[in-house]
């Protein structure tokens, strides 16, 4: 007989163990350990080892598609910027028959150092928005299904954090990532029961980073110091032209105005007919 413990009385059950002895005890009493030792146990320490109809089965792990999401073509202008990125499509890659037309897909865009951390969502409440990346360091988003990911599918380009206009507040908004990085992704398949399957993560994907302009260090060459006093002289000259042809221009419009005041006088003739006088008549008395 398997050693263990069996209870007596109307319902009997037998309770495996590892000690040496068979000890017969009934509900609400205590068995005894097979160490010899005295000591006594309940009979509900072992139920845990019982298989119980009413307790709910674990779920189950989501399927591993042994995908490695990578970053597009090195010719695709835009392929990584100061806050994107652009992704190859993971084409044909959700034909499991564990995967469904109406399953969701996501993209999990996460720190590399939060992938460990990293706990797929258990429902639609639990998915973090992209306000939460500083401080769970990833979120989900580019929501999907698996039509669009066949081999003819509708989208061209997975570009990460293109939209400008969603709220970072709003679950899936593919809101423009806030650093340099490094980022890595990997694709995750829901249902409303949970995690249906995922992908690996990808490698670290480091954005551009805007650079402050630096001047040249070290000595400048014979050439470049002629080229620069020349066009140092000239400048020079040009500007002495300017000058005085501004001068002579504001002199000469100066001399050419007239000036009038009431202090100037002017001359009047006088005219004398010879109607005005008349010449006294010969003879006259």
């Amino acid at each position: 007989m398997p050693m263990g413990h069996r209870v007596a009385g109307k319902a009997s059950w037998f309770i495996p163990d590892l000690t040496s002895q068979e000890v017969p005890v009934t509900w609400g009493s205590h068995v005894k350990s097979g160490s010899g030792r005295g000591e006594t146990r309940a009979v509900g320490a072992w139920l845990p080892h019982l298989a119980s109809p009413l307790c709910p089965p674990l779920p189950a792990a989501p399927e591993h598609i042994s995908y490695v999401p990578q970053l597009s073509n090195d010719t695709l202008a835009g392929r990584l910027t100061l806050s994107t990125f652009t992704l190859e499509q993971p084409l044909g890659q959700f034909s499991s028959h564990n995967i469904s037309d109406l399953d969701t897909i996501w993209l999990v865009v996460a720190l590399s150092n939060a992938t460990q951390s990293f706990t797929a969502p258990r429902t639609n409440q639990d998915i973090p928005a992209p306000a939460n990346f500083s401080q769970r360091g990833y979120y989900l988003t580019l929501r999907a299904n698996r039509v669009l990911y066949q081999a003819r599918g509708q989208l061209h380009v997975l570009r990460v954090g293109n939209d400008t206009h969603c709220q970072p507040t709003k679950i899936g908004c593919n809101h423009p990532l806030p650093g340099p990085g490094p980022y890595r992704v990997k694709f995750l398949v829901m249902n409303d029961e949970g995690p249906v399957a995922e992908t690996k993560w990808s490698s670290d994907t480091r954005l551009q980073q805007a650079q402050a302009l630096r001047a040249v260090p070290g000595p400048q060459s014979p050439g470049t110091v002629v080229i620069i006093a020349i066009l140092s002289i000239l400048l020079a000259v040009l500007l002495t032209v300017l000058l005085a042809v501004l001068i002579y221009t504001c002199f000469n419009s100066c001399r050419s105005t007239s000036l009038s005041g009431p202090e100037e006088t002017g001359s009047v003739r006088r005219y004398t007919t010879h109607l005005a006088f008349s010449t006294p008549a010969e003879g006259a008395s």
